[in-house]
């Protein structure tokens, strides 16, 4: 009943708010749906991927290099918002092959996966989102589809469509939300300074009205223009200069004089100027010649001064492939569906004609301009977090009797070791928890428990790949003839490569990001008893006894507790220390009762209350083995144990240097298929950027594909074809 009520009172006022607003200037209403669509868009930022990989044709057994763009829509800069993306591999049944976190620096992240010689010929997806992406999956995510080839299977192919009926739903939708609103929008986007729109309202609409309206321009979250306007007629028109557009997919909305949503239309403004950046180098050379790429800035650009990167790859060319790169993908981007995104980009859409990009953008709905949800003001609560520091683990504590537990539960983290580390959640009203880890590539061994053990109460630690998946269904198997004569030839410089050992990757000397320093949660504690400064004692509770004044270990029919005394003036105050055993929390003091003491290396106390965040220990009492591993004592079944990696150690790229003249007369095979790949080339101070690196053994045409951004979101890409002969 109380909800109820709640939900009524804030119905009311927003009508009582929307109806204050309407009764007085139009400028009222135009501020309002500004910061009402400022306010959802800073609140609900949508971030996007974008996965440049070496090529989209692999053998079975290769190493698949790729560079990770984190983008904000807004803006199309990189995003700062994130530092950790989730890449997958996926087999036709959407089922995850290879799974990896990648970090993010800056918006950027080089990643690299090896794809497993067990991998049947067929298609198969990679996929990559964020933590706060997955908050609106299936759709919010980067996936694109790759062949892989294996030479000893004779199948075909087995593909994948996405499934997914918009076109039918969206447009009998809007068809009816028009015919229902008396109101229909119509635009004329063929001039090249002026865009012409037109409002066709019935009687029932203007007069309801008042013959007034409100004009909306929005392009991927930014504001275009935002207007006051009247009804002059059955039909208005209404001009727009084409310079307040932003390039790219704008939506149009007329709002009613409630500054309800009536009816919308999406069109598409194309970018003026074409790619920014020249690539010079040779049309050909020979087998294991140098090749140099030379990449400039276009005449009227001064400056690469503002790229923050770019990623160049070099790989052989399969028929006439089309590649997209990261402005057809990022135009629509995911905000429309997976499908949608598809559509566009499989159809060249910059290049369609008018008619063709309209009757796309008939069918579009965007996924995260929501009116209904801006209009309300409420943002809705969101489970994943944005992971802009630590990588997050997640988890569920659950009762096995109701399913369900109260909130704000404590739930501790501990890692066993010589320096005692510590944190806490408290879960939500569904019992969710989340413990923060840094982010490094060391192997971490994490223990998590309940503060109140409970033999109904169960831990799940949530995977932190998303098992939300795109709609799909299997495609007929394509015959196994149809296969490319370059495939053929690229699998069988892979098993020469093989054969000889030669590996197109290193791995770096030591790791990039250092794991995080140890220090002792509790800081110095008031009793540090090194045991091997005293003479050793047959049991646990001697020691207790002798060596740790104030600190008793007594048994209480057939279990043990510890407590701690303390005298203060002429008072004494008895406390029940919170006890561990190599920094990890136990609740059974017999633990430490049955321990050997030859193990033993010392024992840390903290007498008084210490407070960790809103936590407060009662005492401390830290029990240290020479192992400091906590393998000394059986797992309490309270007690969730688990190793855990946030990101696997960095590969790089290598290739050989034919610059002496004996190397380059080695009889060595040298059969790469990718030629070249850096994930970070950064021009110098001039502007320009150069790269070099020699050809293989292997005559082919080859595509040079260069994509990066700049620093005020200009997205570039350029490709040009090279022959090895």
């Amino acid at each position: 009943m109380i909800k109820k009520t709640k939900t009524a009172i804030l119905v009311l006022i927003h009508f009582l708010f929307l109806q204050s607003i309407c009764g007085q200037s139009s400028i009222n209403m135009t501020d309002y749906l500004r910061q009402r669509f400022i306010k959802y868009c800073k609140s609900v930022p949508r971030e996007e991927v974008y996965i440049h990989a070496d090529r989209e044709d692999y053998i079975s057994g290769e190493d698949l290099w790729f560079n990770v763009y984190m983008i904000d829509r807004q803006s199309f800069k990189l995003s700062l918002n994130s530092h950790i993306v989730y890449f997958e591999l996926l087999n036709s049944e959407n089922r995850p092959l290879i799974q990896k976190r990648i970090l993010i620096d800056k918006g950027l992240g080089p990643g690299q996966i090896n794809l497993p010689d067990t991998l049947s010929t067929g298609i198969y997806t990679i996929r990559a989102y964020t933590n706060w992406m997955k908050n609106f999956l299936p759709d919010n995510c980067f996936v694109k589809d790759i062949k892989i080839y294996n030479a000893l299977s004779g199948k075909g192919f087995i593909g994948k469509t996405i499934k997914e009926d918009i076109k039918k739903n969206i447009k009998v939708n809007n068809e009816a939300e028009h015919k229902y609103q008396g109101v229909n929008l119509r635009v004329d986007n063929s001039k090249n300074d002026i865009l012409e729109i037109f409002i066709t309202a019935d009687d029932k609409f203007r007069e309801a009205n008042k013959n007034n309206f409100y004009l909306f321009i929005q392009t991927h979250g930014n504001i275009n223009l935002v207007s006051a306007e009247r009804l002059s007629g059955e039909t208005t028109k209404i001009d727009v200069p084409k310079t307040s557009l932003n390039t790219g997919i704008n939506q149009i909305t007329i709002f009613n004089y409630k500054g309800e949503p009536a009816a919308e239309k999406y069109i598409f403004t194309p970018d003026k100027e074409n790619s920014s950046i020249v690539l010079n180098c040779a049309d050909s050379c020979h087998l294991r010649d140098k090749i140099v790429l030379e990449i400039q800035p276009k005449d009227g650009v001064s400056s690469f001064s503002s790229i923050t990167n770019l990623s160049v790859s070099v790989a052989p060319m399969i028929n006439d492939l089309k590649i997209s790169d990261m402005s057809d993908y990022l135009m629509p981007g995911t905000e429309y569906g997976l499908a949608q995104t598809k559509s566009i980009i499989s159809r060249d859409f910059k290049n369609l004609s008018m008619e063709a990009r309209d009757s796309i953008l008939l069918n579009l709905k965007s996924n995260w301009i929501n009116w209904k949800t801006i209009l309300s003001g409420e943002i809705p609560a969101f489970k994943y977090q944005a992971e802009n520091t630590d990588n997050l683990l997640t988890g569920r504590l659950i009762s096995t009797v109701s399913k369900a537990v109260g909130r704000d539960e404590y739930l501790f983290l501990c890692t066993p070791g010589r320096e005692a580390s510590f944190q806490y959640s408290r879960t939500d009203s569904l019992g969710n928890f989340n413990f923060q880890i840094h982010t490094d590539e060391a192997v971490k061994d994490l223990i998590i428990m309940p503060e109140e053990i409970s033999s109904t109460h169960k831990i799940i630690v949530e995977s932190s790949f998303s098992d939300q998946y795109q709609n799909s269904v299997l495609s007929a198997e394509s015959s196994p003839e149809n296969v490319p004569q370059q495939i053929s030839k690229m699998s069988v410089n892979h098993q020469v490569q093989a054969i000889f050992g030669i590996s197109a990757s290193t791995g770096p000397s030591k790791p990039l990001y250092q794991p995080q320093e140890s220090l002792r949660f509790y800081g110095k504690p008031d009793i540090e008893l090194k045991l091997a400064d005293y003479i050793s004692l047959p049991v646990m509770g001697e020691i207790f006894f002798e060596l740790l004044p104030g600190v008793s270990m007594k048994q209480k029919k057939s279990k043990y507790e510890i407590t701690v005394t303390e005298h203060i003036g002429d008072a004494i105050l008895v406390s029940s220390p919170a006890i561990m055993i190599d920094g990890v929390i136990i609740s059974d003091a017999s633990l430490i009762e049955n321990l050997d003491p030859e193990i033993v290396e010392k024992i840390d106390v903290v007498k008084g209350k210490y407070q960790v965040g809103k936590y407060v220990f009662p005492g401390i009492v830290n029990v240290i083995t020479k192992s400091a591993d906590f393998n000394s004592v059986p797992l309490p079944d309270y007690m969730i144990r688990m190793s855990y990696r946030v990101i696997d150690p960095i590969l790089s790229f290598v290739s050989p240097d034919y610059s002496s003249e004996e190397i380059r007369e080695s009889r060595i095979p040298d059969y790469r298929n990718t030629l070249y790949w850096n994930p970070s080339v950064k021009p110098g101070k001039d502007g320009k950027a150069k790269v070099e690196f020699w050809s293989s053994d292997n005559k082919s045409d080859y595509m040079i594909n260069i994509q990066g951004i700049t620093q005020d979101g200009k997205l570039l890409s350029i490709r040009k074809v090279i022959q090895v002969k």
